[in-house]
């Protein structure tokens, strides 16, 4: 062969935000490093590595080392470093200001630590629209890396993707490689000689262009059962050395190469779009069904290929409407980011400043953000972690105005209305130095967010009970793949068995001042499994709200006429906030209740960051006695108080009742999928307080709470744990 084929090969790695550092860990011993002691023995081999900036910090705090090989890689042009936005968001989630700021802030970065001159960048989650294009040049790349999915969305037939293209958007250039899915499923769940011949056949058929493989680092050694296959077993030196033995006419090159000795084949304009299973995960659970028993159809008489070109899944930003819990974290992070661009333009500058941008852009990490085969959304650590840097940046910029949390500043507190979760209606924002809550009257007046500032914590980041188009395989029960290694799209593993007892479905979102009306004989049982029958239409129905302003003290009234078994009831609660105080002041007020007819009301809450099943995660009583682990069910009577203290996080969250209320609490678990299989997830603690209501001579009750917060216990760490970062 006169013209040489070019295969470049560019490996993603990356670890999100809020990981566990075990599992930081576990991946650089199984994929990272091990990876990269092999193929440093190979001198005729180049590669594009893209290391994510969550992941990079850690190794340079963690493994310095390994970065310090990274950077004499660089030097001697075996490693081409990949670029991108810094914490791995998805691009078009987030403002264009913050597309550019992450991209440049990383790249900057990666010049100064392992001097890599950054031209090209990997594209999160290879999620595309076309108006990226010019804030990626804008930001100084030249190229990024898609699959080959997006080009065939686009019209182009296998035979048109041996090579590279260029795409513009407002007279902005890019160039766009794509990414072979083939390669994809045969790297390195195939023996190489399949690789080979499949790369034959290309070089066979256009001699001279390229073909690029991208994908995920941690395929060669996390991945479950890949590390046996990829190191012990030797499948990534036999691939090497079989690469390396076709050198007469395969070259292996970086991207930057690629593109340097090869002209593109011409211009394209892509749809928006991802991976073909990113896809298929975006859509609603019945409609993912519906196609994969479509799919099944066709394949099964022979026509699947004939139409698979054409047939595209969901639309990546309908994450945020299949889980509204992710929307509203969205929302919360446009919140930070428009409250620090206004900052800027009126002139803030400085460390803090900074500071804030870089918790925010952590905040924008995606993986919380969506789910698929990983984890996702369904991972507390991961949600929470995403609050932790946005609420961080909220404290920053606060600092910066002299408006700290710290419990020695001065005192404030203040309310406001707006579209603050960005779904056309108004929510109400009530504040003070220690706690944000934000409250939805649009939607059963709920309160969706309740953040505790001292320790960066969002007490109602919880997820509800949802149908997944996985639970016909939890039904279904696990597969047996043998000896052989599976991709991880392929794999039934559960994690703990009767998993298909543990299905269930909730009605309402996870949040807290939720508003039930049950039976009076209703049991802990049915509630805990989401049965029990709602008597009332208050759940998801509009409430008006108004807001009331005084010296140190703001608060929301939020109010509804509504129905209980057909009678005409009016509901209202308030919301109170004093300036300084960490605690929220909840009062309930029936009107015109039928004294024919027993209510039963009962008011939700939901409290997400405690987990559950260890012996400092408890509820205690009035007197301090301890009533059980926070993942307990419990059915308790004639209660003025119950607490819930997570002595590891340092937090003791309290609800006192002016009058005796029964209590009924309990975990709110999903069945859920992970890379690892499925599993039973702990999303948060229920704690449903519940009065038989029994109204006066005018028909009216009223019931007053008060939530309390104490995080003396974390704040009284927090010398040690600065001391200890400092170290």
């Amino acid at each position: 062969m006169t013209q040489p084929l070019r295969l470049a090969l560019v490996l993603h790695n990356h670890q999100p935000i809020g990981n566990f550092d075990g599992v930081f860990e576990q991946a650089y011993h199984d994929s990272y490093l091990p990876f990269l002691e092999v193929f440093e023995r190979y001198e005729g081999l180049k590669i594009g590595l893209h290391t994510s900036g969550s992941l990079m910090e850690w190794l340079d705090a963690r493994h310095p080392e390994y970065v310090d090989r990274l950077g004499q890689l660089v030097a001697a042009g075996k490693i081409e470093i990949v670029g991108g936005p810094f914490f791995e968001p998805i691009l078009t989630m987030i403002p264009s200001r913050d597309r550019i700021g992450q991209i440049t802030a990383y790249s900057d970065w990666l010049q100064r630590r392992i001097g890599a001159a950054v031209r090209g960048m990997w594209m999160p989650e290879r999620v595309w629209e076309q108006s990226l294009t010019g804030d990626l040049v804008r930001a100084g790349i030249e190229y990024t890396v898609l699959d080959d999915f997006h080009f065939k969305n686009a019209g182009l037939g296998e035979e048109q993707l041996d090579g590279y293209y260029v795409t513009e958007d407002d007279g902005h250039v890019l160039k766009v490689l794509p990414g072979s899915e083939k390669l994809r499923y045969t790297i390195p769940f195939q023996e190489p000689h399949e690789t080979i011949d499949y790369l034959r056949g290309v070089a066979e058929r256009r001699p001279g262009t390229l073909v690029v493989f991208g994908d995920d680092g941690e395929k060669f050694g996390t991945w479950p059962g890949t590390r046996e296959h990829v190191y012990d077993h030797g499948w990534l030196t036999r691939f090497f050395d079989a690469l390396l033995a076709e050198r007469e006419w395969l070259h292996i090159v970086t991207p930057a190469e690629a593109i340097d000795g090869v002209a593109p084949l011409g211009k394209v304009y892509i749809p928006e779009g991802s991976y073909r299973e990113m896809t298929e995960w975006a859509l609603p659970p019945a409609r993912i069904n519906q196609y994969e028993d479509a799919r099944h159809e066709l394949e099964h008489h022979g026509q699947w290929d004939l139409i698979k070109p054409f047939v595209r899944g969901g639309y990546w930003r309908n994450f945020k409407v299949k889980y509204p819990e992710t929307n509203a974290m969205y929302a919360r992070m446009q919140m930070v980011s428009r409250r620090l661009q206004k900052m800027t333009d009126e002139g803030a500058r400085g460390e803090l400043v900074d500071q804030a941008r870089m918790e925010l852009y952590r905040g924008q990490c995606n993986c919380s953000y969506w789910h698929g085969a990983f984890g996702g959304t369904y991972l507390p650590h991961l949600r929470n972690a995403v609050y932790r840097h946005l609420i961080a940046a909220g404290n920053l910029l606060d600092q910066y105005e002299g408006r700290s949390w710290q419990p020695d500043q001065q005192s404030w507190c203040e309310i406001s209305q707006g579209d603050y979760n960005l779904d056309g209606r108004p929510e109400v924002r009530i504040e003070n130095n220690r706690l944000l809550g934000l409250a939805a009257p649009a939607e059963g007046g709920q309160l969706y967010e309740l953040d505790v500032k001292a320790i960066c914590h969002n007490l109602t980041a919880s997820l509800a009970r949802r149908p997944e188009a996985y639970h016909r395989a939890v039904l279904r029960g696990p597969s047996n793949n043998g000896d052989g290694v599976a991709s991880i799209h392929d794999r039934v593993v559960f994690k703990q068995e009767g998993l298909n007892e543990r299905i269930g479905y909730d009605r309402w979102q996870r949040n807290s001042l939720v508003d039930h009306f049950f039976a009076p004989e209703v049991d802990a049982a049915a509630v805990a499994a989401g049965r029990a029958e709602e008597l009332g239409d208050f759940l998801h129905a509009p409430y008006e709200a108004r807001l009331r302003r005084n010296d140190g003290r703001v608060q929301v009234l939020l109010s509804r006429e509504g129905s209980v078994l057909g009678r005409r009831v009016k509901l209202t609660k308030g919301l109170t906030l004093n300036a300084g105080e960490a605690a929220l002041e909840i009062a309930y007020f029936l009107e015109n209740v039928p004294a024919d007819i027993a209510l039963h009301l009962a008011p939700e809450f939901n409290f997400a960051g405690l987990p559950a099943g260890a012996d400092d995660r408890y509820f205690s009583g009035g007197q301090g006695q301890r009533l059980g682990q926070l993942g307990h069910q419990l059915d308790l009577g004639g209660m003025t108080q119950l607490g819930l203290t997570d002595e590891w996080l340092g937090i003791g969250v309290t609800l006192a009742f002016d009058q005796p209320a029964a209590i009924w609490t309990y975990p709110v678990e999903t069945v859920s999928q992970s890379e690892g299989g499925f599993e039973l997830v702990h999303q948060s603690v229920a704690v449903v307080p519940h009065w038989i209501v029994i109204p006066d001579a005018e028909g009216r009750w009223s019931a007053t709470m008060r939530l309390s917060i104490d995080t003396r216990m974390a704040e009284s760490r927090m010398p040690q744990l600065a001391e200890a970062a400092a170290v």
